[in-house]
Parts: C-alpha cells; sequence; structure tokens
C-alpha cells in the first residue's frame, strides 16, 4: 500500500509542477488553487508512505515520478521538445526508481 500512495503522491507533484507553470507566477487564481491543492496531497501521501518506506528510497522515488510526470506533461501539453538526450536521462531516472524498488525490501 505504501508503493501505491508514493505513485499516486509522485502523479500528484507531476500535476502541482504542472499547474505551477499555468499559475504565471501565481498570478492566475485557479492554476494556483490547483498547485496548492495537489501540492498538498502529495506531500501527505508523501508523508505517509514514509511510514513504511525509507526515507531515501520514498524521496527519490517521489521525485524521479514527479519529474519524468513534468517532462511528459511539458511535453504532451506544452510542446515541449523530446530530443533522445532528453528521453533517454527520463528513462535513467525510471530505470533508477524500478531498481530503488526492487533493492528495498
Amino acid at each position: 500500500m505504501a508503493w501505491i500512495l508514493l505513485l499516486v503522491a509522485g502523479l500528484l507533484e507531476a500535476v502541482w509542477a504542472f499547474f505551477m507553470k499555468q499559475s504565471n507566477g501565481f498570478t492566475k487564481l485557479r492554476p494556483s488553487m490547483i498547485t496548492l491543492l495537489t501540492m498538498g496531497a502529495s506531500f501527505a501521501l508523501l508523508a505517509v508512505s514514509m511510514k513504511r518506506l525509507p526515507l531515501g528510497t520514498a524521496y527519490m522515488v517521489w521525485t524521479g515520478i514527479g519529474a519524468v510526470g513534468a517532462f511528459v506533461a511539458e511535453i504532451m501539453l506544452l510542446g515541449g521538445q523530446a530530443s533522445t538526450t532528453r528521453i533517454l536521462a527520463a528513462c535513467l531516472i525510471i530505470t533508477g526508481i524500478v531498481i530503488m524498488k526492487f533493492g528495498t525490501a
């Protein structure tokens, strides 16, 4: 269950990062509110998952999922560049997450 909560927390991190970009420096109300709400939910789920998972594992997986999720959102929703190098970097992050999962008892 801790891993599922951590996955959701990481996805919410990508959501708040996307909406933070949309908030234009917190000058737009709706994206700003979505940013703050999803940020709070993401932190709360991370905290709950840390009851069962080691700090380093939970934090690395959370930030990795958030980083790759934000990268994918940038490409799909904002027309960001999908170069081979950037995609390779995202794949390396995913590989690290998988290794961390299997390396945690």
